[in-house]
């Protein structure tokens, strides 16, 4: 996306930063991520600038003052929602009756991330050097998370203790591949039924 001309960037200040201000920049960049985000899976992600800063409520000018480029905003939004999902597995450790369903949980959340991310696949797999580094993120935020997951419920006596976390997220990712294409298809009634075999059986 090429730098707009003649917008005015009304999120602009121009005296010194203070905390509140910093606080109050970064809820608009996170509420603009989400409304990217949201943009792209309905519309793609060539859409225009001025859809995502009415969803986020923002000026034109402030996404162009985060994300000069497109590359940028895509970047940014595929980050946020690796963020998001990582950060969701030891809360819902905490909160759930019990491992397994953590684990259900979790992964539902990663086959919402995947279906998102389907949205950004041909942006992501082009040639610009900015996209090079997302695939390890995603494996260095995620596995993690999955392992702590798989380990507390094989630990639990709820899981076969033999699951490798990426071997997983590759198997959950293989079955979301179509998702939405195919109506006779339902991606998470299979990943359900992964999840559900993983159960260990005495």
């Amino acid at each position: 996306m090429q730098r707009a001309t003649g917008v005015i960037d009304i999120d602009s200040d121009s005296g010194s930063s203070t905390p509140r201000k910093r606080a109050d920049a970064r809820r608009n960049q996170q509420t603009l991520l989400d409304a990217a985000a949201a943009a792209f899976v309905a519309s793609g992600v060539d859409v225009p600038v001025r859809t995502i800063a009415a969803a986020a409520g923002v000026g034109i000018g402030t996404i162009y003052r985060h994300f000069p480029t497109r590359a940028d905003l895509i970047v940014a939004v595929f980050r946020h929602q690796v963020e998001a999902c990582a950060e969701a597995g030891p809360i819902l450790l905490a909160d759930s009756a019990t491992p397994h369903t953590a684990l259900g949980q979790w992964i539902n959340l990663f086959v919402d991330f995947l279906i998102t991310k389907h949205g950004l696949a041909e942006a992501l797999q082009s040639d610009d050097p900015t996209f090079e580094t997302l695939h390890a993120y995603f494996l260095d935020r995620l596995v993690p998370v999955c392992a702590q997951l798989l380990d507390t419920a094989a630990a639990a006596g709820e899981i076969r203790p033999d699951v490798e976390a990426y071997e997983l997220l590759r198997g959950v990712g293989n079955l979301c591949i179509g998702a939405g294409n195919t109506p006779r298809y339902d991606a998470r009634r299979m990943v359900e039924l992964l999840i559900a075999g993983l159960r260990h059986h005495a």
